[in-house]
């Protein structure tokens, strides 16, 4: 069923799992910061939800570009054989994960209603090489209808890390 689901919607699919998850995730990071259950008010974590959605549209339209873009290096023998889940990550990443940070921060600073906010962006680009480059190499292995809910499940993941070292400062 889930799979039919997946197969069928995969716009909805990734909206409704990043939705989810990628708040999830917020709330996670937040706790693990906090040292206490922290939960958004209801506006917010609505706010959330939607922004998480979009940028599953993002991301579902990426993983699938990134891929293709990555086949055809391989077909014109401009990237090996070998490492195709790792060429994926790294060029979507480096190339597309900016764009898609500084939107997560846009429409964050929208939702909270603090345009100035750019605080950690450094951090949040970093994590592109030494997080998210490795996490979708893993995602990249599997087969294409359990991606983006890997992907969703990172953002959890990663949540609990970022409030880990936000605690440390």
């Amino acid at each position: 069923m889930w799979i039919d689901f997946v197969t069928n919607h995969p716009i909805l699919s990734a909206m409704l799992q990043f939705a989810v998850l990628g708040t999830l995730g917020e709330i996670v990071g937040a706790t693990v910061k906090s040292r206490k259950f922290k939960m958004f008010p209801i506006g917010i974590l609505v706010g959330k939800m939607v922004i998480w959605a979009i940028l599953a549209v993002m991301i579902k339209y990426a993983f699938t570009g990134f891929g293709g873009f990555v086949d055809a290096l391989t077909a014109h023998h401009m990237l090996p054989d070998w490492g195709h889940p790792f060429f994926i990550s790294a060029f979507m990443n480096v190339l597309f994960g900016p764009v898609m940070i500084l939107t997560h921060r846009i429409l964050d600073n929208v939702l909270e209603k603090n345009p100035g906010n750019w605080a950690g962006i450094k951090g949040a680009l970093l994590t592109l090489l030494w997080f998210w480059i490795p996490a979708h190499t893993i995602t990249f292995m599997l087969p294409t209808i359990w991606r983006i809910t890997l992907a969703a499940c990172w953002s959890v993941v990663l949540g609990g890390i970022m409030g880990f070292f936000k605690r440390k400062k």
